[in-house]
């Protein structure tokens, strides 16, 4: 059973007292991106990460749909997205309070290595979005706080160090075996055409043109194989490509024009609903 202690008792009245969030990075460990918020409205949009994405509800529950699981995560839980894969998020409940971590996949890479004694073979794979696992929960939690309040870095290291290498040890596949998937050469030159041209207005047309195929078979195909519609899945890549622009310091009204947004308060509206956080907020951590 968990014990409330003082750190967890102002994050309560955090989210009983409404919205906020705070993303930084971390120096160490490939400037590994944190995020602690308090959501009692935000609703995710439906978005993938080039990043892992670990961490632990504090209070409150999280309504989640990651990949093809869903569920929900509590105090006590913690969550697991692979780099690529679908997820959402909504408040339960009244909302809730976590903390993430997006750790890049070199990183989560090299645990790997140190932990097989090479280099693995493929990338590491979560084998459950949601584990519950208190213990392990409030040692991520203890190590997330420490850097937001500015303090206590060498042992916040452990703490990640300690939470990175047991989440793997229990919860991943550390060369997980290379499975056939679907593909569609006529689909994947239309999602290379996307990221190819993020800045341009591109039409249903054209994709269908593209892939050689009916607009309806395009569509169709195109959510089956990707799990998401063409025009999601092109504010999806364009965010992606936003974020690593954001990450040199390049002012969001340029980054807007670049990546194919409208204007800047399109990209805001996008970005903050996969993110959580405005371009701005995000930018001043870079």
């Amino acid at each position: 059973m968990m014990t409330t202690n003082q750190p967890e008792t102002v994050e309560l009245a955090r989210v009983s007292a409404g919205e906020c969030a705070r993303f930084w990075r971390k120096p160490r460990h490939d400037a590994l991106e944190c995020l602690s918020a308090t959501f009692r409205t935000h609703v995710y949009t439906p978005h993938t990460h080039e990043t892992y994405v670990a961490g632990a509800i504090v209070v409150g529950c999280e309504g989640v749909n990651i990949a093809d699981y869903r569920g929900a995560a509590r105090p006590g839980d913690i969550c697991f997205v692979n780099p690529g894969e679908l997820h959402d998020g909504a408040p339960v409940d009244g909302g809730y309070t976590y903390r993430m971590s997006y750790p890049e996949t070199d990183f989560i890479v090299e645990i790997a290595e140190d932990m097989l004694g090479r280099r693995p073979r493929t990338l590491p794979r979560f084998r459950a979005p949601i584990v519950r696992d208190p213990a392990l929960a409030m040692t991520f939690a203890r190590a997330h706080r420490r850097p937001e309040a500015g303090h206590g870095s060498l042992e916040s290291d452990e703490l990640f160090h300690h939470f990175f290498t047991h989440s793997l040890a229990r919860y991943a596949d550390l060369e997980p075996a290379v499975y056939a998937t679907a593909h569609h050469p006529a689909l994947a030159r239309a999602r290379d055409y996307i990221d190819a041209h993020l800045d341009e207005i591109i039409d249903l047309a054209t994709f269908a043109e593209i892939a050689g195929l009916s607009r309806h078979h395009f569509l169709r195909a195109f959510r089956k194989i990707y799990g998401q519609a063409p025009h999601a899945f092109l504010l999806d890549r364009r965010v992606h490509a936003a974020r690593r622009l954001l990450l040199h310091d390049v002012p969001p009204p340029q980054v807007a024009t670049a990546c194919g947004f409208y204007d800047q308060s399109h990209l805001n509206r996008v970005f903050k609903g996969r993110m959580g956080v405005t371009p701005g907020v995000f930018r001043t951590t870079a």
